[in-house]
């Protein structure tokens, strides 16, 4: 019987943050036993590892071949799974350095013991681009959400942004406004499939470099994402490229509060280096 390990990612509280099944030795799965499952865990994600191809890059016993799957599909990259998977092989190989071969490309991953002694782990995206949104697609994006226009937050233009996979960036105005998240789901994951999208970042600014995040994920077959590492990543490359950042920054964002799983993911922006680096907590679920 195939060992699926429980961790919650971007919080040190078990009830907090974002759920993940990790998989630490899926050899001999294919596709659709992953799938079945993600599908039985009913995580929004669940990480299945086995060994890198012969001749890939990275310190032995610490390279892995990671395939992520949600309840309905495989996706390239998580963040929040791979932030989870990163703490669990941290708690049996000890802290340090790990390379994750992704659907999305190479993922390097550092693991740390915080000062409380718990581990954080940072993942390093690969290299990230935003595009426009066709204002129909916006339109249909604003429908399906039920939001009107005048919601929106204009210093925060729609566009599609990517870090390892594609997710719609919108700014809500205020803060009541994203907490009142009630969308047609079937209309939603219609758009998002047609667009390749993976989540919704409905964004919230709180100060220069704080932020309250929500992802609706239902192309994963749930509601809503309680920490999405990867909309992390994208969001920071877009703040960026926009300038609505820094070059050179550290952001905050809080996410999962309005579904009683409170998280804070940590978004590193290096000037000079176009990658994103997203980090927090993790810890196991009894």
């Amino acid at each position: 019987m195939t060992d699926v390990l429980r961790y919650t990612a971007f919080s040190e509280d078990p009830a907090g943050g974002n759920p993940a099944g990790v998989v630490l030795d899926a050899t001999g799965l294919d596709g659709a036993a992953m799938l079945e499952i993600a599908a039985r865990l009913g995580y929004s994600e669940t990480a299945f590892l086995s060994s890198p191809p012969e001749g890939h890059g990275g310190e032995e016993g610490r390279s892995f071949t990671v395939r992520y799957f949600s309840p309905k599909a495989e996706v390239p990259f998580c963040g929040h799974a791979t932030v989870a998977t990163a703490v669990a092989l941290g708690e049996r190989i000890g802290p340090g350095e790990l390379v994750f071969s992704t659907r999305a490309g190479t993922v390097p991953v550092s693991v740390t013991r915080a000062d409380g002694g718990g581990l954080r782990a940072t993942l390093t995206s690969v290299e990230p681009h935003t595009e426009d949104l066709d204002p129909a697609d916006l339109a249909e994006a604003l429908a399906a959400l039920d939001w009107p226009a005048a919601d929106l937050d204009p210093l925060f233009p729609p566009r599609i942004a990517y870090a390892g996979a594609r997710h719609l960036v919108l700014g809500a105005a205020t803060r009541a406004r994203l907490a009142d998240l009630d969308y047609d789901f079937g209309r939603l994951e219609a758009l998002m499939r047609r667009l390749d999208l993976t989540t919704v970042q409905l964004v919230h600014r709180a100060g220069p470099a704080e932020f309250h995040v929500r992802d609706p994920f239902p192309v994963g077959g749930v509601i809503e994402d309680p920490a999405t590492g990867a909309a992390a990543a994208a969001f920071g490359a877009y703040a960026r490229e926009l300038g609505l950042v820094p070059a050179e920054s550290v952001l905050t964002l809080h996410q999962g509060a309005d579904m009683g799983r409170p998280g804070v993911l940590t978004v590193e922006l290096r000037a000079g280096d176009p990658r994103v680096r997203v980090g927090g907590a993790g810890v196991r679920i009894p």
